[in-house]
């Protein structure tokens, strides 16, 4: 667990230093960034980990019995929050795309370089215009334009020109899209994590166990 929390910690600091202008989408939550995600989940994996850790080689019952508490409690936010996100996905998709649609509105805005990277990059890399349409845009600038990335051959100025020039396919849906492409690594990912984090519950429990009856035999 203390070398998963290693890893994301240490992908989350690579992220953040070379890819510090990808920032988020976001309008309403600027600070969550993947880099910055990564960094918060590893730390707080690495404090977890190195405690339980610790705990074992001392065979410490209150530092065992703290390890399985923060991980039990852990466990069980990730599962409500699968259970929350099932439950409220179509409210989640409505104000998923509001805010997205109102982050449209800093795009190319000073002190907004983070999100303005972010959207060419995603409209780039997925052959996308827009939130849910490449209209949009037309909000935007006020005009019938959409920036230089939604465009099918980039050029400069290019999303002035004919609109059949342009990508027209929604980027939210076409992220959600490829996420279900990708589902049965994330269900993978998800399944390897939960189970790491049940072993790590059972161990940490036994040994806390041991520990007492050690403690008990030689009282």
């Amino acid at each position: 667990m203390k070398l998963g929390g290693c890893g994301i910690l240490g992908v989350g600091v690579w992220l953040s230093v070379t890819q510090g202008n990808f920032a988020t989408l976001s309008s309403s939550l600027p600070s969550l960034s993947a880099a910055n995600l990564l960094i918060a989940v590893g730390t707080i994996i690495m404090v977890i980990g190195c405690l339980g850790c610790v705990g074992a080689v001392k065979e410490s019952r209150p530092l065992l019995l703290s390890f399985f508490i923060l991980l039990l409690l852990i466990f069980f936010l990730e599962i409500l929050s699968i259970m929350l996100f099932f439950v409220y996905q179509d409210q989640i998709d409505h104000y998923a795309q509001r805010d997205l649609k109102r982050g449209l509105q800093l795009f190319g805005t000073e002190g907004n370089v983070g999100l303005t990277n972010a959207w060419m990059i995603v409209q780039t890399d997925f052959r996308c215009c827009g939130v849910t349409n490449h209209t949009d845009w037309f909000e935007v600038y006020n005009a019938s334009r959409v920036p230089d990335s939604c465009c099918l051959e980039y050029s400069d100025n290019c999303g002035l020109v004919n609109p059949g020039t342009w990508w027209t396919a929604p980027c939210y849906e076409r992220v959600k899209d490829w996420i279900q492409q990708n589902l049965v690594a994330l269900w993978i990912f998800a399944l390897c994590t939960a189970l790491t984090q049940i072993l790590g519950l059972v161990f940490s429990m036994t040994m806390f166990c041991q520990a007492v009856k050690v403690e008990t035999f030689y009282a």
